[in-house]
């Protein structure tokens, strides 16, 4: 495989852009990363973040709502929104033909807004039908619920935010967030595919060149309540969740968790798949994930089963995780390498894979991380390794949820 191509530049309005060339492509794609997540709502606000990304989207600059859809839709761009704790992110893959005047459509969106007053209560009614059809579905609640006590304010908040919130957000509430977090200090513009570098830097420095300010707010953290909290619920099923600290994807430490994790819960060869659905038939779902903020991280498990079998799930789960701290085994670990690698080389072939990656290794590292290296932290990866970690860092500090129609018995490790 050709080395990678990767380019970095700071502007003077502290915009970072990030660039990978990828010359066997015909497409680019690029993500845009705001410092405007819920994590700077305030507790009365929740919601307020993903309510402005979508009104900055019904116009700007030149453009009214339908023709900011339409101009996108006539250059071949296939585009996405999203709101997360840190940020508000927009990001799109298209012809590489396109890329520039693509961009210039999302510059004149954080720079130029029109925040139509007649499309606010379709914009506020679009969010809360979410968050109605979120509260509809328990396992959503049920991760909401563990990632709040888990992580506490303002880490752990939802960014579809509540009913209750949303109904009570007006106009001037958008365009105050608008104005306080839409700002290029700290903001990262990630761009993959067929380009040519020199070009592409001063095509963004000239489309962004007026964007300025920064998002100077100080999160106040709350420490998390942790422990178990049950949710009741007129339900047959019961969902339940395990959750404890684990490195997060900065400390040199993660891909150790990682790869223990992958052992619990990657692919139906996993130990959870093999020992809790497939032996017992305890549950239709369950599985572990690692989970990471930019300073903290932590290990996300899950099982969704019936009532009757709630408890034996619950327990059945938990010695699984005691017993990957008695080590994992080496043909475990070469399945889990192989499952790694494949993934990798799948995500060489997307500009859009790879531009979320450049933008996540910048947030996260404050540098790119090259393929290779990756690559070589994947193989350096060692039963030995993995099994000296763990048995340095227990599982501790637990949090666990469950939601149904009546608690569980919890383990000691956890109450």
């Amino acid at each position: 495989m050709a080395p990678q191509k990767t380019f970095q530049h700071v502007f003077a309005n502290g915009l970072t852009l990030v660039a990978e060339e990828m010359d066997w492509l015909e497409s680019a794609a690029f993500t845009l990363l705001m410092p405007a997540g819920c994590q700077y709502e305030t507790p009365a606000q929740s919601g307020l973040g993903s309510l402005t990304c979508e009104m900055v989207q019904r116009g700007a600059g030149t453009r009214d709502s339908r023709q900011f859809v339409s101009d996108l839709e006539n250059l071949g761009a296939d585009t996405s929104a999203n709101v997360s704790g840190n940020h508000t992110s927009f990001g799109g893959a298209m012809p590489a033909e396109s890329l520039e005047q693509v961009l210039a459509i999302y510059a004149e969106c954080v720079l130029e807004p029109h925040f139509p007053a007649d499309q606010f209560d379709d914009a506020q009614s679009l969010c809360i039908q979410e968050a109605r059809s979120l509260e509809d579905d328990l396992a959503h609640r049920l991760m909401i619920e563990a990632r709040q006590r888990f992580y506490a304010e303002p880490f752990g908040r939802s960014s579809t935010g509540t009913v209750v919130a949303l109904e009570s957000l007006q106009l001037d509430d958008v365009q105050e967030f608008y104005k306080k977090c839409y700002r290029p200090q700290n903001a990262i513009l990630a761009v993959a595919g067929k380009i040519d570098w020199p070009k592409l830097r001063d095509q963004v420095g000239q489309i962004f060149a007026d964007w300025q300010g920064s998002n100077d707010t100080k999160l106040r953290e709350v420490p998390p309540p942790r422990g178990y909290r049950h949710i009741m619920a007129d339900s047959q099923q019961v969902h339940l969740t395990v959750a404890f600290p684990s490195p997060s994807y900065r400390e040199p430490d993660y891909f150790q968790m990682r790869g223990a994790i992958g052992v619990l819960s990657d692919g139906m060869s996993s130990r959870l798949f093999t020992e809790v659905r497939e032996k017992r038939g305890l549950c239709y779902t369950v599985y572990a994930s690692c989970h990471s903020l930019r300073d903290r991280g932590g290990v996300f498990t899950y099982a969704g089963t019936t009532a009757e079998r709630a408890q034996e799930t619950l327990d059945v789960l938990w010695q699984e995780i005691l017993r990957l701290y008695d080590g994992v085994e080496e043909d475990e670990l070469a399945r889990l390498k192989r499952r790694i690698k494949r993934s990798l080389i799948i995500q060489q072939e997307s500009s859009t894979s790879r531009a979320g990656s450049l933008a996540a290794d910048w947030f996260y590292l404050g540098r790119l991380r090259p393929v290779d290296e990756l690559r070589n932290i994947i193989d350096s990866l060692s039963q030995k390794s993995i099994n000296h970690y763990l048995a340095g860092h227990p599982p501790r500090d637990l949090s666990a949820v469950t939601l149904g129609p009546q608690p569980l018995e919890m383990p000691n490790a956890v109450s």
